[in-house]
């Protein structure tokens, strides 16, 4: 479904991340994951892709195998370091032949030990221009083509600490035609409510969904932070990890606990959705979920 209909349907959306996995049991695992969560219903579920394209072919397997075998909705990552503009026009083409009806529109990381690409892609904006180009040409089944979505920066972004610069650059991709657009993880709320905020005064009006990971240990916090570029976690937060020690049943608890905070404060302020990185993992999530009381997405849309 393009993501104008579900936003249109969805007052509120729910939805998962997942990446594809490295090896046959990782997809086991996945997929046992995957049917957990596919009786939550959420709007819809995106597939991340590796830096420089590291797993671009997993990505497009694993999109493909969720749209022929599950009723979820599947929303590949699509980045443009080190591609051709070939090598995205045949991927947008395998991807409207299967009915994929959204991307989410990424520069991406450099691959490591590299801090220069050499591709027909510089930015994020350019890609999404290049979809638009593609949506034109009336190749996707449906005549408005693929919904874009782009992401954003609560916290701001490592490779900009120019904050209004920043802003600059997302306002760039809404005005290069994006529908919707997906933060970063934050573990502070008040960070993105301010950042929302100076979206609407920089006249970024396109829905906005917030990122959430629940964190499952004090080593999964610190790399997905990193990752993330994510500069700020609170002491309070912080403090309740350190005090578990050891216990990983008990940072888990914590995690599920701040993330279920972090989500009934958004919900109050009225998000728009709400984008749950769930490291491939269901438990958390579904915990959240309940600890919401709900049994399904439609409690929050």
């Amino acid at each position: 479904m393009h993501m104008t209909d579900i936003l249109a349907r969805d007052s509120r959306t729910a939805s998962f991340e997942f990446f594809p996995p490295h090896n046959e049991a990782g997809w086991d695992a996945l997929f046992s994951s995957i049917t957990e969560l596919e009786r939550l219903a959420p709007s819809f579920v995106s597939v991340t892709s590796g830096a420089g394209g590291s797993t671009r072919t997993r990505t497009h397997e694993l999109v493909v195998r969720l749209k022929r075998q599950s009723t979820l909705d599947p929303v590949p990552h699509l980045t443009c370091i080190n591609h051709s503009r070939a090598e995205v026009q045949a991927l947008l083409e395998q991807y409207a032949s299967e009915g994929i009806s959204n991307i989410l529109a990424l520069r991406g990381d450099m691959p490591r030990g590299t801090t220069v690409c050499t591709n027909d892609f510089s930015h994020a904006v350019d890609l999404v221009r290049f979809i638009r180009e593609f949506n034109a040409r009336g190749i996707h089944p449906d005549p408005r083509g693929f919904g874009i979505g782009v992401a954003g920066f609560p916290e701001g972004h490592p490779e900009t600490p120019n904050t209004l610069r920043l802003m600059d650059h997302l306002k760039a991709k809404v005005d290069a035609g994006a529908d919707w657009i997906c933060t970063q993880l934050f573990f502070e709320n008040n960070s993105f409510l301010d950042w929302r905020e100076r979206c609407e005064l920089a006249g970024i009006h396109t829905p906005v969904l917030a990122g959430i990971m629940p964190v499952l240990s004090l080593a999964n916090l610190h790399r997905m932070a990193e990752l993330a570029g994510c500069t700020h976690v609170p002491a309070k937060f912080l403090r309740a990890i350190q005090r578990c020690g050891n216990d990983a049943e008990s940072v888990q608890r914590i995690g599920i606990h701040w993330a279920t905070e972090q989500c009934l404060a958004l919900l109050d302020r009225n998000v728009r959705g709400i984008h749950f990185y769930t490291l491939n993992r269901s438990a958390a999530t579904q915990e959240i979920f309940k600890n919401l009381g709900l049994k399904s997405a439609a409690g929050i849309r």
